[in-house]
Order: structure tokens, then C-alpha cells, then sequence
């Protein structure tokens, strides 16, 4: 059996990743300035370590980035040429998965895409009846992380079943979500109902076992997803 202390640095490294995660989404840590470790460690009440354990996990994301000899630095928001380029790059990986899965037909693919979606559509529904008002205790709407969490777990379930730990790994989990989160923070996501059609789509495809369908439908959704995040930058 694992000793307890690993597991409550990693529990309290997760809490202080999500607490510098808001911060950097709602302003509260600026674009463009220095990321002072021992003032974030002071005001969250931790130690350094777990903060610079959970600034490493973030810098995966590009919300901040190492400069030499001055420690971490808040990057700027996505502007509209970087989010084409995320989205170009998903478009190579996630639509030759969409077609690698499909043809594989592992037989846990369908359960696990189906629940992802199931999991998506709930998530979409409590952001279309967020209150405007109630936040979590870090400050971020409540509805929004889970959310953009559900949202790449759809996509995620696909690369899982893929057949290629490369090619799965090829696309950051946590930066495509948390980009497209920072861009939303303050109004909320605003396509929700397109994702989950999107998403519907995807999934019927895979359903008949086609994989040129199944590309298709993923490559049809991340370029409306391209166009979206390029509105939003």
C-alpha cells in the first residue's frame, strides 16, 4: 500500500494547480508579469513545492512559460493566429485518430464515446442555466471547468482508443481545454449546443463503423471549432 504523505502532495499540488489556474484565467495573475513563487506560496498558505510542481504542470498549457534566469512569466491570451494554428494542429492528429479508432473497433469504444458525449451534454446543460452569479471557491464560474473537462473528454476517449500512445500524446490535453476556458472565463462558452451536435456527429459516425465518416465528422467539428476560437481571440 502506497504511504498517505504521496498522496496528500498530490492532492494539495492538484488544489494549488486548479487556485493558480483561476488566477491566471480572471486576471488575477496579469499577462505579461513575473510569477513570484513565494508570494503565491504565502498567499495560498503551501509551501514552494507544490506551487512550483503545479507551475510546471501549467507551463504544458502555454497560460505561462520560463524565461531565463527571471523564473516564470504569465504568457498573453491566444491571439487568432495561435488559436488557427492549435486548431490546425488538432485537425492533423484528431482526424487520423478519429479514422484509426473507428477502423480498430476495440469494443470499448463505443460504450466509453457514449458516455463521454452523455457526460458532454449534461455539462452543456448546466452552462445554459448558469445562474451568472455562483462561482467556485476559486473564483471561476461554476458550470465552466466542467464543462470544458467534458468537452475534451469526448475528444480524448477517441485518441485513447486510437491505437497509438504517440499519436495520442501528440495533443496536450490540458492546453487545448484550459485555452479555449481562458478565452470564455467571462461571458461563459457560447457553443455549447454546436459542440454537442458536433459531437453527436462524430459519434454517429463511429457508430457505422466507418472511418472516412468518422474523420470527416471530427474534421468538420474542429473547423468550426477553428472558426469559433478565432472570433473569441
Amino acid at each position: 500500500m502506497s504511504p498517505p504523505i504521496p498522496r496528500l502532495r498530490r492532492a494539495m499540488r492538484d488544489e494549488v494547480r486548479d487556485a493558480l489556474l483561476a488566477m491566471l484565467m480572471d486576471g488575477r495573475l496579469a499577462a505579461g508579469t513575473s510569477v513570484s513563487i513565494d508570494r503565491l506560496s504565502r498567499d495560498l498558505g503551501v509551501s514552494q513545492t507544490p506551487v512550483r510542481e503545479a507551475l510546471v504542470e501549467i507551463e504544458a498549457t502555454g497560460l505561462v512559460h520560463r524565461v531565463a534566469h527571471r523564473g516564470y512569466q504569465v504568457a498573453p491570451p491566444m491571439t487568432a493566429q495561435q488559436a488557427a494554428e492549435l486548431a490546425d494542429a488538432r485537425l492533423v492528429v484528431e482526424t487520423t485518430a478519429a479514422h484509426w479508432a473507428t477502423r480498430l473497433r476495440d469494443p470499448e469504444l463505443l460504450p466509453d464515446l457514449r458516455a463521454a458525449h452523455r457526460a458532454h451534454e449534461e455539462a452543456a446543460w448546466a452552462v445554459r442555466e448558469w445562474d451568472g452569479v455562483t462561482r467556485d471557491r476559486n473564483g471561476l464560474p461554476v458550470p465552466l471547468k466542467p464543462y470544458f473537462e467534458a468537452d475534451w473528454r469526448f475528444h480524448q476517449t477517441i485518441l485513447d482508443h486510437c491505437g497509438n500512445g504517440f499519436l495520442r500524446r501528440m495533443v496536450g490535453s490540458l492546453g487545448a481545454s484550459v485555452q479555449r476556458m481562458r478565452q470564455n472565463v467571462h461571458r461563459g462558452p457560447v457553443d455549447t449546443e454546436l459542440a454537442v451536435a458536433e459531437h453527436g456527429r462524430v459519434l454517429a459516425a463511429v457508430e457505422t463503423g466507418d472511418p472516412q465518416a468518422a474523420a470527416d465528422a471530427m474534421r468538420a467539428h474542429i473547423e468550426a471549432v477553428r472558426e469559433r476560437s478565432i472570433a473569441d481571440a
